[in-house]
């Protein structure tokens, strides 16, 4: 099975840390950010895997050369001449994705231990283009869904910008919020219904999407869960990661 890594980022909030080192290759109990992303993928059944690259783009490159890819089929997607964004970042590896399957994307600073392999099989038993893994979790920003679990909207409550589909706009105030987790299966046809830009949002395109198109949800409240993109979240992920590895031993 095919995935992508979304490792492009600035990393702006993993400061000063990022200043000489992608976010991609920050480490969390002496192993980077990438190798356990990589790792997760490929004990889930995704051995093949694109990485989009950006900020300090050469040391991913050397990492991987290093490490062998881990023993799997990985290439680069080189952003380093202009950061494509996420929506700009995915149209640019279409050209991977040329098999029809669906596949997953796993941005590189998530930590976790949702199960993958049943976030894709939940997706193959839907008529959706897009399946986002989310949680009921206290967060800034929210994607919003209607009583068929269907995209309907997105909110920020930092900003209090919101954006909801022209038929749940009577009904917005049933929507569900849930926190997206920064993990999502996606069917090779959205490639299809991409804008013309090259730099774009995945969230504004979403939206666009649901207008017209299902985007549905995985719901993995319960899982443990982090996002290590900042600064203040790298112990936080170290204690996570060994109540996994305490929790695994007992299963």
């Amino acid at each position: 099975m095919k995935a992508m890594i979304f490792a492009a980022g600035l990393g702006t909030r993993l400061r000063p840390l990022t200043n000489d080192l992608p976010k991609a290759l920050i480490k969390i109990k002496d192993v980077t950010l990438l190798e356990l992303t990589i790792k997760k993928l490929n004990y889930y059944g995704f051995n093949e895997i694109i990485i989009n690259i950006h900020h300090w783009a050469d040391k991913i490159i050397d990492f991987l050369q290093v490490n062998k890819n881990f023993g799997l089929n990985i290439v680069i997607s080189d952003e380093s001449d202009l950061l494509l964004d996420t929506g700009g970042g995915l149209k640019k590896a279409a050209w991977f994705f040329n098999d029809n399957q669906p596949f997953l994307i796993h941005n590189v600073d998530i930590i976790s231990d949702i199960n993958l392999k049943e976030l894709y099989q939940n997706h193959l038993k839907s008529s959706a283009l897009v399946t986002l893994a989310v949680s009921k979790r206290q967060t800034s920003r929210y994607f919003l869904f209607d009583k068929e679990n269907n995209l309907a909207g997105w909110q920020n409550l930092k900003t209090n910008e919101e954006k909801i589909s022209t038929k749940n706009k009577e009904t917005k105030n049933q929507l569900t919020p849930l926190a997206f987790s920064g993990i999502q299966v996606i069917n090779p046809q959205v490639f299809s219904f991409m804008p013309e830009e090259k730099i774009f949002s995945i969230t504004d395109f979403y939206l666009t999407l649901a207008e017209n198109h299902q985007i549905k949800y995985f719901d993995h409240t319960g899982s443990n869960w982090l996002d290590v993109g900042k600064l203040e979240n790298i112990k936080t992920a170290e204690e996570m990661m060994m109540r996994m590895e305490h929790e695994s031993m007992k299963t």
